[in-house]
């Protein structure tokens, strides 16, 4: 029997297995792409392929290698959703995985999922390709659903997962200096996306998906990861339109990747603290740390769980995984300089935006504003209520920290990109914060339009914030018209290139990206909110601003400038310190946040 004959008598096979198991899967979704077979299935009148491989798990000496392209007929979805195939990271909860350990999911986890309606057309639909947050160190596309999206817009949606943490993104030249070609790179992540961009290119006809109309969008990491691509050369004409939501620009510089432990100040997020701990723990002195061949066959024998092991032991959070100036994926001079150079952006409509109150969740999980009243009069059936200590400081926090994110993540990339010759620009503020009061907890005062809040009304559903979703989410003209008018706009723009109108005819304009112009601001709020606003303010004026404040103490006046200025994006501090009138040491702020280590640095 000859090859051909053999193939076709294996695809006979598949389809009766897969016709007998399962009800729920037919073989009319069954789709043949250039790497095997993928089987749909109908839920809630949309189509689903689930758990679609889209490179070679990177396993084994594939660790810190480049995804490599699948073979084909090599690798199937399964007829039952796979488990336990995210990336590896520490479960946390709220835009993570579950668990108690320090470990979970699995380096074989280069899989996507599509979804698009049951009614197949002739005309090819617009992709919408979702990047999850999570810090570039947690997350995964399970938790999000974009169904209501998807039927009531008719677009066909594609979330990916990517490795993530040391996996993801690792610098020692045990690894680079002993590979070549774009396997010298310390952004593998990122590659990961590129790759699965690749696979929609190369396959996504087949499932009814235009691979002409491609737009990214992400939050968080993932919008970090989308402002990324506009500048990473293996990504030009994967993708047509960009939306970044509430991204940011840190990028480490090649030289400050490869520093050991105490070197600079930011050394302690590199992969050589890793690697001196392993050959510490394991007695291992006589590998000598220039003996790259010794270190990378020991980094590559240790299992998934031994390595990550040292990972996890990393003093808290803020340690996240940044992206690499490697001039291989992105350009040497950083991701914000890069986006303002014109030989080095995808010219692509964009859309960037932040919250109003982007950090006020993590604010609220810190002892130093927050007590929990576990008292008699406080507490419902043993459930205590949650105190603000210092409800001004509090919020004065929030403000100055938020809006520098803006900054960040809106309007240095927005800025860059109208430099560079892209007027196809658009920027929003996301506002609403109409959620839940009750006698233990004013949601809308802890939380308000805080990082990520923004997806439930995005998705259409409460996913992504568990089964309590409904607690903090309430039902009502005010979310319905907010979550409308969000799909309406993200559709559009998938589909034209342009936000348009909102349900109540007001159009997006676009972003003006004079220095000193009106730059319009698409405000995303209830019905009597949502308007075009200036938005304009720089971290000289936040400065000066911060220096007048009388709530805050001077100690604290200085840990917020601290953070405004080393959070989300390149080290500024040394840049800006000067225009702070008062006496602030960069040395007193960071220990104050030691000492206060609920505070989560991000």
């Amino acid at each position: 029997m000859n090859y051909d004959s053999s193939m076709k008598l294996y695809y006979i096979f598949i389809f009766i297995f897969c016709f007998i198991s399962s009800n729920a899967y037919s073989n009319e979704y069954a789709v043949n792409t250039e790497s095997g077979l993928v089987f749909g299935y109908i839920k809630n009148n949309l189509i689903h392929w689930d758990d679609i491989p889209y490179a070679k798990p990177p396993i084994g000496d594939l660790r810190w290698r480049a995804p490599l392209k699948l073979e084909s007929s090599a690798y199937l979805n399964t007829i039952n959703p796979q488990e336990n195939n995210f990336c590896v990271q520490e479960p946390s909860g709220l835009g993570g995985s579950d668990g108690d350990s320090f470990f979970s999911g699995s380096e074989d986890c280069l899989y996507l999922d599509i979804k698009r309606t049951e009614k197949i057309d002739k005309e090819l639909l617009p992709v919408m390709f979702w990047i999850h947050g999570g810090g570039n160190t947690s997350g995964l596309k399970d938790l999000y659903d974009f169904s209501t999206m998807v039927k009531k817009h008719n677009v066909l949606v594609v979330s990916i997962n990517y490795r993530l943490g040391p996996f993801g993104w690792f610098t020692h030249p045990s690894i680079q200096n002993l590979q070549s070609g774009l396997d010298k790179t310390s952004n593998f992540g990122t590659l990961d996306i590129i790759a699965a961009l690749e696979w929609v290119q190369s396959n996504i006809s087949l499932f009814g998906g235009d691979p002409s109309n491609v737009t990214i969008f992400g939050e968080s990491a993932g919008g970090h990861n989308v402002l990324s691509l506009l500048v990473a050369k293996q990504a030009k004409g994967l993708f047509h339109k960009a939306i970044s939501q509430s991204g940011y620009t840190t990028t480490y510089s090649k030289k400050d990747a490869y520093k050991q432990i105490n070197e600079s100040s930011t050394s302690e997020h590199t992969s050589w603290n890793i690697v001196n701990k392993i050959i510490k723990d394991k007695s291992l002195d006589f590998i000598q740390e220039d003996n790259n061949i010794e270190v990378r066959g020991l980094l590559k024998s240790l299992t998934t769980e031994e390595f990550f092991k040292y990972y996890s032991e990393r003093p808290s959070y803020e340690n996240l995984t940044i992206l690499t100036a490697d001039e291989i994926v992105i350009p040497e001079i950083g991701l914000t300089e890069a986006l303002s150079q014109k030989e080095y952006v995808n010219h692509v409509p964009t859309i960037a935006g932040s919250n109003k109150d982007e950090v006020k969740l993590w604010l609220a999980s810190a002892k130093y504003f927050v007590d929990l009243d576990y008292s008699f009069f406080g507490s419902i059936f043993g459930v205590p209520k949650v105190v603000l200590n210092d409800k001004d400081a509090f919020n004065l926090f929030n403000s100055y920290r938020s809006r520098a994110w803006k900054i960040r993540g809106v309007d240095d990339p927005l800025r860059s990109l109208y430099i560079a010759g892209n007027k196809d620009l658009y920027a929003y503020r996301y506002d609403w914060d109409d959620h839940r009061r009750f006698i233990i907890a004013d949601f809308k005062e802890l939380i308000g339009a805080a990082h990520a809040t923004e997806i439930p009304l995005l998705t259409g559903n409460n996913k992504l914030v568990g089964d309590y979703g409904f607690l903090i989410y309430p039902r009502g003209p005010s979310k319905r018209f907010t979550s409308k008018n969000m799909m309406q706009f993200w559709t559009d723009f998938a589909k034209n290139g342009k936000p348009g109108f909102s349900t109540n005819g007001l159009e997006w304009k676009k972003y003006n990206g004079l220095k000193n112009a009106s730059s319009n601001y698409m405000i995303l709020d209830k019905r009597k909110e949502l308007k075009m606003q200036s938005d304009n303010f720089s971290f000289s004026s936040l400065i000066h601003d911060l220096y007048k404040e009388n709530v805050l103490t001077d100690l604290e006046k200085c840990v917020v400038l601290l953070q405004m200025l080393t959070y989300v994006g390149d080290d500024l501090y040394d840049e800006y310190v000067d225009e702070y009138p008062g006496d602030c040491s960069r040395e007193k702020s960071e220990q104050f946040l030691k000492d206060n280590a609920s505070f989560i640095d991000y």
